[in-house]
C-alpha cells in the first residue's frame, strides 16, 4: 500500500476521534464557564443578604453595647435581597416561572444571628382555603444551645457572652465567661480554653443537624416535583466554619441543578462582620470613677455606658489605660 493510502487511512481514523475529542472540549469549557458563572451568581447573593442584615427596618432597635456582634438582623431583608440578587444573575429576574424551579434546587438558606439561628426552608402545610401548599417559610429561631452531665445548661453566642443555669442552686446567670464565673459551680465557665471549644462545637453541630434534618425533608418535597437529584449536606471544611461561626452571617446551599453532563453543587458563606466604634465603659475603681474602652480587659464594676470619652468626662469620669494594649 503506497504512503499515500495509508494517510488516508489513518486521516479517516483519527478524524473522528478529533472531532469527538474537540467536541468534549467544547462541552467542558462550557461547563467550566457556566459553573464559574453560577458560582459568582450565588457569592454575590450571600454578600448582598448578608450586608442587607444591618438594615435596620426599626431604629429603636440599634446595636447595644454588651457585644460588638450583637445587633438587630433584618433577616426578611436579607432572604428578599439574596433571591433578588440571584434571580438577577441567572438572568431570571423577569421569569416567574423560572424563579420557581430555581428555587426546587436551593434546600435551605440559614441566617445566623448572636444567639441563634433561622432556617428558611419548604414546609407543607394548609393554606386558608384547606389546601396543601408546599412553599419556603422561616423555621423557628434555634438557639445555640449546651447541656452537660450535671444537669448545667448553657445557652451561647457568637463570644464569650452566655446565658447559664446551674442546676445545683437552680438558679439562672447572665454575661460574658469572665464576668460571671466565679458566681457558680459551672466547670465549663472556668476554664476559658475548654469554653470556646465547647462554644463552636455546639454551635456547629446545631447547625449541622438542623440542615441535615432540612434537607431530608426538602428531599421529599422535590421528588413530587419528579426531581430524582438526592440533596445531601455538603462536607465544609473547620476553616469554613470557623469564619461562620465568628459573625452574624447568611449561609445558603444550591444542589443538583442540570449542566451538561453532570450537575451543579455549591454552597457560600457571607458574613456581616460589624464595625462599631469601642463604647466607653464608666466604672469604679477603688471607690474613684474612671472610663476605658469596652474592649479592655477590666472586671470593676460598670456605672454606666457611654458613645464618647468626653460623655464619659463630662458625667465625671476620670480615663484610664487599658492593660492589654487595646
Amino acid at each position: 500500500m503506497k504512503m499515500i493510502n495509508w494517510a488516508v487511512v489513518g486521516v479517516l481514523i483519527l478524524f473522528p476521534l478529533f472531532v469527538i475529542n474537540r467536541i468534549e472540549t467544547d462541552t467542558q469549557r462550557r461547563v467550566l464557564l457556566t459553573e464559574l458563572r453560577y458560582d459568582a451568581a450565588l457569592d454575590t447573593a450571600v454578600d448582598d443578604a448578608a450586608r442587607a442584615l444591618l438594615i435596620n427596618a426599626d431604629q429603636q432597635q440599634e446595636a447595644r453595647y454588651e457585644s460588638v456582634k450583637q445587633v438587630r438582623v433584618n433577616k426578611e431583608e436579607a432572604i428578599d435581597t439574596f433571591y433578588r440578587t440571584l434571580y438577577m444573575n441567572f438572568g431570571i429576574a423577569e421569569d416567574t416561572v423560572a424563579q420557581g424551579v430555581l428555587r426546587r434546587y436551593i434546600p435551605a438558606i440559614i441566617v445566623m444571628d448572636y444567639d441563634g439561628f433561622w432556617v428558611y426552608a419548604e414546609e407543607e402545610f394548609r393554606n386558608a382555603a384547606g389546601e396543601t401548599e408546599i412553599r419556603p417559610v422561616w423555621g423557628v429561631k434555634k438557639p445555640y444551645a449546651y447541656a452537660d452531665g450535671q444537669g448545667n445548661s448553657l445557652s451561647f453566642t457568637l463570644d464569650d457572652y452566655v446565658l447559664a443555669y446551674e442546676a445545683e442552686s437552680g438558679t439562672w446567670r447572665e454575661g460574658f465567661r469572665s464576668e460571671i464565673q466565679a458566681e457558680n459551680t459551672i466547670p465549663l465557665l472556668r476554664d476559658a480554653a475548654l469554653f470556646e471549644q465547647v462554644r463552636r462545637r455546639t454551635i456547629v453541630d446545631a447547625i449541622q443537624n438542623e440542615l441535615a434534618y432540612r434537607i431530608n425533608r426538602h428531599n421529599q418535597y422535590v421528588s413530587r416535583y419528579g426531581i430524582s437529584y438526592t440533596f445531601t449536606l455538603p462536607t465544609i471544611s473547620a476553616e469554613e466554619w470557623n469564619n461562620t461561626i465568628d459573625d452574624i452571617g447568611v449561609m445558603a446551599f444550591v444542589q443538583g441543578i442540570p449542566m451538561g453532563s453532570k450537575t451543579y453543587n455549591n454552597y457560600a458563606l457571607g458574613g456581616s462582620r460589624v464595625l462599631k466604634k469601642p463604647a466607653i465603659v464608666g466604672a469604679v475603681k477603688d471607690g474613684r470613677k474612671v472610663y476605658y474602652r469596652d474592649t479592655c480587659d477590666y472586671t470593676y464594676p460598670v456605672e454606666e455606658t457611654f458613645a464618647s470619652e468626653k460623655e464619659a468626662a463630662r458625667n465625671g469620669y476620670w480615663p484610664l489605660e487599658c492593660s492589654n494594649n487595646h
